[in-house]
């Protein structure tokens, strides 16, 4: 993922109400209807975060009749998620060698 992408995929992913429209897309395809409903906000807003949502790749919006039913698009998470994956190793590395000190520490304090 270049840093472009990653950019805008952050800034789209920065926003509280993208975030939850993508973790109900993750259930299955909605409608912009659907999408709005658990939003106390207007449709043309709840269509401008699909827009973002879509530029940033995060989503696509297809045509059934009259129906455009909006999908989650894994390919740009998973972008993401590798770029995160040099981090995820670090926090775990780390987290494993915490885990290791701390039961060094509970063994010298059983043998007290």
């Amino acid at each position: 993922m270049n840093d472009d992408a990653l950019t805008t995929t952050f800034a789209a992913l920065a926003d509280p109400t993208r975030r939850a429209i993508l973790a109900r897309l993750a259930e299955g395809e909605a409608t912009v209807n659907e999408l709005a409903a658990p939003f106390a906000i207007s449709l043309p807003a709840v269509s401008r975060h699909l827009k973002v949502l879509e530029s940033a790749g995060l989503i696509t919006r297809g045509r059934d009749a009259q129906w455009r039913p909006c999908r989650l698009e894994p390919a740009a998470l998973k972008g993401l998620d590798d770029w995160l994956e040099r981090y995820r190793r670090f926090w775990t590395g780390g987290f494993d060698k915490m885990q290791a000190y701390l039961e060094d520490l509970k063994r010298k304090e059983n043998r007290k």
